[in-house]
């Protein structure tokens, strides 16, 4: 499963649920404008793993 961030459009969810069932986009999570520590926090306690192409997401 994954957390798609802020910066990939949530219409990417559509398109890759059938190889990746039961991923989120920080929206759909409200999450949205929320720090990358809190994502971070929420991925792990839901088993995502993060898609992000923010060249300085915080890395834990």
């Amino acid at each position: 499963m994954l957390l798609l961030d802020e910066n990939l459009s949530p219409r990417l969810i559509a398109r890759i649920e059938a190889r990746f069932p039961k991923s989120l986009h920080v929206i759909h999570a409200s999450l949205d404008n929320s720090p990358d520590i809190e994502l971070w926090s929420f991925a792990k306690t839901n088993g995502l793993a993060i898609v992000s192409k923010d060249k300085d997401f915080f890395l834990g």
